[in-house]
């Protein structure tokens, strides 16, 4: 039996394994967010290891099977600023904080070879401009911390004892020599930034160290389980959905929305507008369209209007297409591709008197297609059809709106763990139960696909109005 833990930004999902690939229990916990001052978005470390221990806890007791091997897989760009022993100085500075945009004229001023080598947008909620910015705000801290982590990588460092990272979650940070795959020392010099709290990058799969017996009596597990490096959350959950090869492009929603696209050459966009990360994989990368305001907004949202999901679904759904005149702008947290632009803020656009809170609804499940749409058409790939993964994506009436706001059939896949099964099966090859990636357990696709309905005039008029105030 294997472990995939998944350390998302609103909660941590656990799962157990079974060697053919099949999630015999899962279980998740959810945490806060805290908004300290606007544009910041934090978490307290504390909060995920209690989740993280009930989340397994739960799983653990719903099974009972020997855990053979553990994977982690965790939200991208976050910071967590440690001492030598692991213990957080701060709270986790998070991939929503956009309070780095002050300091970002300092990447824009490095050389053009230098930006090149990271193959990547300046965009905020980075760990590297988070560091800029605590140098700037927090000088006794940035020169205190022993160590500056990602999210999953202080989760294992808290199970193991040992810290290391990998190339799917360093490639996100700004630090990151895309194109070499290493540490990019020549940029952090340029920055005047500090490269020895940055961990050793070892492989995906490989085993890092093996659970204490303080984390295994935190989590109710044997002292020794092997844990492995582990994957950032996107890059698992395209191992965990059965996407290895390029050629294809596979839409996830969460809290954030991903396209993406697998590559075996790293080729960056050279407008820049999307993201290219290592995968999970060796010799692999991903182009990747980040919408940032998915889930994260619609849930946003359903709690400011009170509804519960199953009355969104209803009441959102019995309003027409286009909302009768209401646009939504979900950039409650800046947007990245294809704005790249963390000032953005959500709005609703053009209210009467006629919208009830149902028009508000829907317009932002609209909204948030059409942001998805906008990503789509600066991808590298246009596909005859996409695979559809992510549990955000499970309601028939909201994969009905995204296959006619995208105009392209979409494949569901049968993963809705997709980014702890990822990091489930990387324990696997860790610890040797599949000698190689063809070997790992196939992913069901569904057979039928969902079509898109002929364009609608009143959707057309709620897109070319999106269009146009995205672009203001």
């Amino acid at each position: 039996m294997l472990l995939g833990i998944d350390l998302g930004t609103g909660s941590a999902k656990a799962i157990a394994l079974d060697i053919q690939g099949q999630v015999v229990a899962e279980s998740s916990h959810a945490y806060s967010v805290h908004a300290p001052q606007p544009g910041w978005a934090e978490s307290n470390p504390e909060d995920w290891w209690n989740g993280v221990a009930i989340a397994v806890r739960a799983v653990v007791q719903a099974w009972g099977e020997p855990i053979q091997a553990i994977g982690l897989s965790g939200q991208m760009h976050g910071v967590v600023l440690t001492d030598e022993v692991g213990e957080p100085l701060h709270s986790a500075i998070l991939w929503a904080d956009t309070r780095s945009s002050e300091v970002l004229s300092q990447y824009r001023e490095l050389s053009l070879e230098l930006q090149q080598t990271l193959a990547n947008p300046i965009a905020a909620g980075m760990a590297g401009g988070t560091l800029l910015w605590l140098r700037q705000h927090e000088p006794e801290l940035y020169t205190t911390a022993r160590w500056a982590l990602q999210p999953k990588d202080w989760l294992r460092l808290r199970l193991t004892g040992g810290v290391a990272t990998e190339p799917s979650d360093a490639s996100g940070t700004l630090l990151y020599d895309v194109m070499a795959d290493d540490w990019a020392g020549a940029v952090m010099k340029a920055l005047n930034l500090r490269s020895d709290w940055l961990p050793e990058l070892r492989p995906s799969g490989a085993i890092a160290e093996t659970l204490t017996s303080d984390a295994a009596n935190h989590l109710g597990l044997s002292v020794g389980i092997p844990v492995t490096v582990g994957a950032a959350d996107t890059a698992a959950a395209a191992l965990g959905s059965g996407l290895t090869s390029p050629g294809v492009v596979q839409l996830t929603v969460g809290s954030g929305a991903q396209l993406i696209t697998l590559q075996d050459q790293p080729q960056p966009d050279p407008q820049h507008r999307t993201h290219l990360f290592r995968s999970a994989l060796p010799d692999q990368w991903y182009t990747l369209a980040a919408i940032q305001n998915a889930g994260l907004a619609l849930e946003w949202v359903r709690h400011l209007l009170g509804f519960t999901w199953a009355e969104v679904y209803e009441q959102a759904f019995a309003v027409p297409p286009g909302c009768e005149g209401l646009t939504f702008l979900p950039y409650l947290t800046g947007d990245r591709t294809p704005h790249l632009d963390s000032s953005r803020r959500g709005s609703w656009v053009g209210l009467g008197l006629h919208h009830t809170r149902a028009h508000l609804m829907r317009a932002a499940l609209e909204g948030v297609a059409f942001s998805i749409r906008q990503g789509l058409e600066v991808m590298p790939l246009h596909p005859a059809e996409i695979r559809l993964a992510g549990g955000g994506t499970l309601e028939p009436s909201w994969r009905q709106l995204l296959a006619d706001v995208l105009q392209v059939p979409l494949r569901p896949v049968d993963s809705p763990a997709a980014s702890a099964r990822g990091a489930a099966l990387l324990a696997g090859l860790g610890v040797g139960i599949y000698s190689s990636v063809n070997e790992l357990p196939t992913v069901s696709l569904s057979s039928s696909l969902i079509t898109p309905n002929s364009w609608d005039a009143n959707l057309d008029a709620a897109w070319q109005r999106f269009a146009a105030a995205s672009n203001d």
